[in-house]
């Protein structure tokens, strides 16, 4: 993976997508698992949006300890980097889950109007999705945060003076 694109370190640009697109895949997630006219919109693009949030994931952490080598050792960069390893394991499970959903909608519209579903199928994929959002969505809040503190540390408060 190129370390710069337009002069531009990789990580910045592809960290932007993943901070766009996970967050946005959360949101098909809920409401594809909560609201039935979204559900019926949404279809495929669910697992879509959740796949391209996977793929993204190890792409901006590869790109961010590319770029981490190139800059000396700091804490708030560690922090960063430890935060954004535990992203991955939150976004399998947004896909994850998304893709459940989507199999569901796909028997269910098999079965016709009279769905052969367990009552209580809806409402564990209902949980699982409320808890693979909040997960990742609190991730990408966590590592967002931590890496906005390891680029601006130091260079707003010496602006000020």
């Amino acid at each position: 993976m190129p370390s710069s694109v337009f002069g531009l370190p990789t990580h910045a640009l592809l960290v932007h997508a993943t901070v766009v697109l996970v967050p946005l895949a959360a949101l098909a997630v809920l409401l594809h698992a909560s609201w039935p006219e979204a559900r019926r919109r949404l279809g495929a693009v669910t697992p879509l949006l959740a796949g391209v949030a996977l793929l993204l994931t190890p792409l901006s952490t590869d790109s961010g300890e590319i770029l981490e080598h190139q800059l000396r050792h700091n804490r708030l960069i560690e922090r960063h980097a430890q935060l954004a390893d535990g992203l991955l394991p939150w976004t399998i499970g947004l896909f994850v889950v998304a893709v459940g959903l989507w199999l569901l909608d796909r028997r269910r519209a098999r079965a016709g109007t009279a769905p052969s579903e367990p009552r209580w199928l809806p409402i564990v994929a209902g949980v699982l999705a409320l808890i693979a959002v909040v997960g990742v969505v609190q991730q990408v809040v966590r590592v967002g945060h931590a890496g906005a503190q390891a680029t601006w540390d130091g260079v707003v408060s010496s602006s000020e003076g």
